[in-house]
């Protein structure tokens, strides 16, 4: 079962941090068909947040396609976003590890390396759609 955290320091709403924890655990086959995202009185006792930021995170994710409620049960993933196998997500993950570590090295924060990535990011997408 996947566990939310919230930063602060994201820029995203904590209803949008949900959301994406999720679409993440999902393209990275963390969660799969039939599991259960933990219940919303769990999330906002864990959280500290209002009920109605995690019942919008999750009518969010009902109106893609993600999920569906199951009134008096729970909310369930109905389908995925994995987009490779769970073995090559394994490899790079290790090799972001490695990259990650020789960007901490070089003296780069959180924020730096994450800046770093972003634009490298974009700039790789915008070069394949050229």
């Amino acid at each position: 079962m996947i566990e939310f955290h919230l930063n602060g320091r994201s820029g995203l709403s904590p209803y949008q941090q949900l959301v994406q924890q999720v679409r993440h655990a999902l393209r990275l086959g963390l969660l799969r068909e039939g599991d259960q995202l933990p219940k919303v009185k769990d999330v906002v006792a864990q959280l500290a947040i209002n009920p109605n930021t995690v019942l919008k995170a999750y009518r969010e994710l009902e109106h893609d396609g993600l999920v569906a409620a199951r009134p008096g049960v729970g909310t369930f993933v109905t389908a995925t976003l994995n987009g490779g196998s769970i073995a090559a997500l394994g490899a790079l993950r290790q090799d972001l590890e490695r990259w990650l570590v020789k960007a901490r090295k070089a003296g780069l924060d959180e924020e730096s390396i994450e800046a770093l990535f972003t634009t490298t990011f974009r700039a790789a997408a915008r070069e394949d759609i050229a």
